[in-house]
Order: C-alpha cells, then sequence, then structure tokens
C-alpha cells in the first residue's frame, strides 16, 4: 500500500492575497500575504534562497533567518524518499549552510509552490515538522508550526537523464525557448575539471554534431537540454565521463582515472538547425542564417532565390543572384520547374532564411548526365545548394478566392492533375484532386479521378472513401460504378495475399513445434 509520504501536491493553489488554502491531504496550509512574480515554481533538486521566521502556534519565535541577517539556502527534494523519518532544520544552526536532506517535510512541499519574490505563511502540521519527538527546547513534542517564508531565488538543478549520471545546474539562463537536436551543430565553450580542481580539457569555441558528440558523452546530452546562450555546470559521473577505463593523456587534453567524476562548465553558444527534408534521409536542409517570421511557400507559389549549386568536388554548376541581385533564380514551386529536392526544400524556408542542401541523386539530377549553366552534373551525383530565400509569393488559397475565382483555379487543377495521372505521376496527380475538392467538395470527377491515383498507389482504402462519396453525390454516375468494380476486385486480390503470407508464415511456426521452457535456448 501506497505511503501517506507520498500524497504530495500535484500544483501549486491559486490564492489570492489574505487567503488560505491546505496544501495535498496531509494539513498544510499556506497564506499568501504578497504574490510572486512570473509562473515558475523550483523543483526537486532545486537550490533555493529563502528569508523565513518560524514561530509555534502561540506566537513564540523559535529560529529566523532575517535576525541572523543570511538568507537561508538549502536544496529541495522528494519528500516521498524518507518515509516516516522526519527531516530537521537545525533550529540552533547560525551558519545558515544548509544542504539536501536537512528540511521538514512540509518546507518542501510548501516552497515548491512558491515564485520568485513571494511571501507566504505555511501552517505545518507536527506530521510534516518535528512529529511526536520535537526539538528540544525550543519545539514541544507534537507541536504545529508557523513559517513567514519568502523565496528570495532559486537555482534549477537538474537531473537531466533521471539516472543520477548528470547533475545540471544553471548559471546563465539562455535566450527563447528551442534546444538543439541530434543532426544540428552546436558551437560550445566548455571547460572540465577532475574533483579535485584538475582541468582535464577547454575548448573557447568547438563545433560538433549533437549526434556524434564530442569529449564525452555527457556533452551531447547537456546541450540536448539547452537553450542558446545558457551556461551550465554539469556533475558528470563515470557513466557518462570516461567510465571504468578512464581516459589516457593527450597532446591537448589531461589524463582522467578510471571511475573519475568530473566538474564540468558548458555554455551553448549557437547552433545550425539541421532537418531532413524527405523520410528517407535524401534531402537534408542546415541553416545558416534563420529567416523572417512563420510563413513559408505554398504549392504553386512564386520563389525568388539567391542560389549556387555544386558537385561534391567543389564544382560550381550553378550561380544565381551573386554577381547580379536581377538575375536571381525564379521558379513556381510544386511544377517540375527544378529538381525535386530544391523544390520540397525551398517549401519549408522563410522569407531570408539562408540554407545549405545536400540532395541525394534520387531527388536531383538521377542517374543521367546533366548539362547545368556552368558544368556537367555527372550520374548519380549527389549536389548541394547554398540558397538564400529572397522573397516568394504564395498561391491564393481557396479560403481566400471568390466564387468565380474557385471554378477558374478547380478547372486548372483538374487539368493539371490529368495531366500529372497520364504521366504516371500518381501522388502528384493525387495532390491536384485535393486543390480541386478542397474548392469543389462535391466534385465527381475529380473524387473518381483522385481514387484512380489512390489505387495506383495501393492506397485502397483511401481510394474505397473517395468512391463512396462519388456514388452518395451521383449513385447512378457509370463511372464510378465501374471504378468501384475495378477497386473491389483488387481489394480481394490483396487479401487473399495477406491470407496466403500470414497463412505461410503460421504454418513454419507450426513446424518448428512448441518450445519447450524447461530447456535452454543455445
Amino acid at each position: 500500500m501506497m505511503n501517506e509520504d507520498m500524497d504530495l501536491p500535484d500544483e501549486s493553489p491559486i490564492l489570492k492575497v489574505g487567503e488560505e488554502k491546505e496544501i495535498g491531504k496531509q494539513g498544510l496550509k499556506k497564506k499568501l500575504l504578497k504574490e510572486g512574480e512570473g509562473w515558475d515554481t523550483p523543483e526537486n533538486g532545486d537550490e533555493v534562497e529563502v528569508h523565513y521566521t518560524g514561530t509555534l502556534l502561540d506566537g513564540t519565535q523559535f529560529d529566523s533567518s532575517r535576525d541572523k541577517g543570511t538568507p537561508f539556502k538549502f536544496t529541495l527534494v522528494k519528500c516521498s524518499v524518507y518515509g516516516n523519518h522526519v527531516i530537521v532544520i537545525n533550529a540552533n544552526s547560525r551558519d545558515g549552510n544548509i544542504g539536501v536532506g536537512q528540511v521538514i517535510k512540509g518546507w518542501d512541499q510548501g516552497i515548491k509552490t512558491m515564485k520568485k519574490g513571494e511571501n507566504a505563511i505555511f501552517t505545518i502540521p507536527p506530521e510534516l515538522a518535528y512529529g511526536a519527538s520535537g526539538s528540544p527546547p525550543t519545539i514541544p513534542p507534537n507541536a504545529t508550526l508557523q513559517f513567514d517564508v519568502e523565496l528570495l531565488s532559486w537555482t534549477s538543478v537538474k537531473d537531466i537523464c533521471k539516472d543520477g549520471g548528470i547533475f545540471k545546474k544553471i548559471l546563465v539562463e539562455g535566450e527563447k525557448w528551442e534546444n538543439p537536436k541530434d543532426l544540428d551543430e552546436v558551437t560550445v565553450k566548455y571547460e572540465a575539471l577532475l574533483e579535485d580542481g584538475t582541468v582535464v580539457a577547454k575548448s573557447d569555441g568547438v563545433e560538433f554534431t549533437v549526434k556524434k558528440g564530442h569529449f564525452c558523452p555527457a556533452l551531447s546530452r547537456a546541450v540536448k537540454t539547452m537553450k542558446k546562450g545558457e551556461k551550465v555546470l554539469l556533475t558528470v559521473k563515470p557513466q557518462y565521463g570516461f567510465g571504468e577505463k578512464g581516459k589516457p593523456a593527450s597532446a591537448d587534453e589531461g589524463a582522467v582515472p578510471p571511475n573519475a567524476t568530473l566538474q564540468m562548465t558548458l555554455e551553448l553558444i549557437s547552433w545550425k538547425t539541421v532537418s531532413e527534408v524527405t523520410d528517407d534521409k535524401k534531402v537534408i536542409k542546415k541553416i545558416l542564417k534563420e529567416g523572417e517570421g512563420y510563413e513559408r511557400p505554398n504549392d504553386g507559389a512564386v520563389v525568388k532565390l539567391k542560389l549556387i549549386g555544386k558537385l561534391q568536388d567543389g564544382t560550381v554548376f550553378l550561380k544565381k543572384g551573386h554577381d547580379n541581385e536581377d538575375e536571381v533564380f525564379e521558379f513556381k514551386t510544386d511544377e517540375e520547374q527544378v529538381i525535386e529536392g530544391l523544390d520540397r526544400a525551398v517549401m519549408t524556408m522563410k522569407k531570408g532564411e539562408v540554407a545549405l542542401l545536400t540532395i541525394a541523386a534520387e531527388y536531383a539530377f538521377g542517374s543521367s548526365e546533366s548539362q547545368q549553366e556552368l558544368a556537367v552534373v555527372p550520374p548519380n551525383s549527389t549536389v548541394y545548394y547554398e540558397a538564400e530565400l529572397v522573397s516568394f509569393v504564395k498561391e491564393k488559397e481557396s479560403w481566400d478566392m471568390n466564387t468565380q475565382e474557385k471554378i477558374e483555379a478547380a478547372g486548372k487543377k483538374k487539368e493539371e492533375g490529368n495531366v500529372l495521372f497520364k504521366a504516371g505521376k500518381y501522388a502528384k496527380a493525387s495532390k491536384r484532386y485535393e486543390k480541386v475538392l478542397e474548392m469543389e467538395s462535391r466534385n465527381v470527377k475529380a473524387l473518381y479521378r483522385r481514387a484512380q491515383a489512390y489505387i495506383q498507389l495501393a492506397d485502397l482504402d483511401v481510394a474505397e472513401f473517395d468512391v463512396k462519396k462519388a456514388l452518395e453525390i451521383d449513385p447512378e454516375n457509370r463511372d464510378v460504378k465501374l471504378e468501384y468494380k475495378t477497386l473491389k476486385e483488387k481489394m480481394r486480390e490483396y487479401n487473399k495475399k495477406e491470407a496466403k503470407f500470414y497463412g505461410n508464415m503460421f504454418s513454419k511456426m507450426n513446424k518448428l513445434g512448441p518450445v519447450d521452457s524447461n530447456k535452454s535456448v543455445s
């Protein structure tokens, strides 16, 4: 059965000045005297700094940091880990040197509900204070206590791997809210020391890919939790440092003994965001300069770029907009006017963004040789573009069109879809029919054509949805009826193949016979 000590408050109570409420279900009460700043509250592991005055219910004062003239510092801990043991403040202590496990449970629970600068009175029952023993001579047995507490500040300390392997203490807060991801390239400053203060490694600026890491595993783990400009102090246990073997000295770095704990200061200076434009990871975009706002080109947008195209050996095969501002590279997205990788990557960019694009041959010029403006691109070449999105004009969305514009646009998209379908480009064709249906949701021909495209793509369930919807609108449509018949036959064939596949699989498993649980598996 769960111990009552684990019944902690899930969130801070919402209080008005002068109001008192119970926190949790163990009798702890909080009365708000002064509101704090913002919304953040300290968490387990954080180092907090407070002023307090402690009194009995009759008003007798037994301790006060205010009288000592020194703020009271301690680390918040999870109360449940102590079971029924009472953790106490040394009421007679004068040095203010308080560490983990040196405050009563009522403090740990109550202060987690406070904001910076907040002042509150906590009424703490004996079970969350000094219990039946009291704290002679100042606190009698079974005493309910009151603490007037002001939360001055706190320093965030996080167990970032949740296993005690890396503790992170924030020294300087970072900017915004984003954190680097595995593919991103980060630039950091760091210094690593042994527990005796010996410096074993230092860098005033090194760049590395998060996933590949640098120096020791802790760096990659830590930077993924950091914001730009953030500076932290890390306590790194051996499993995220150099483990049981340690590390020998090298030209630039000192030796790390076996099973050594490291202290590291780490600052995240900046990073370049790297993303996979396609699911198969064959079009990669690295942002060299962030763009403006949130808008990106849509299908059919007219885009203008400054563009340099290179081969792997550095040969430039295309250069537009750099020597002459008037010669920017212009094209319309999703119209097959450029290679697919460039088309798709540009639609992820913002105005003013500069990015380095790596495009595999499948999304570039394929297996054929291609004569470009300044050089020939050999067959099966991965190509590289440095692209700056100078400007773009989005294609008008259906919800911004009047009736006549919708009719004209739907007709145009339908014709484009038909051309693509005949060329065997079924995925692109389905997107055109989808645009038609955004403008004319009851267009039977568009539903019929999109169903045909989905059948070719073997997306039979979605095709059936389109066919059924078309028949709801026009039950007597001969072409749609015939397509439904074809679709049902394909679905039967698919189900037979699937049944045969699983039948063969189970037959093979049965031939293997039952596994004897008493026999060891070699």
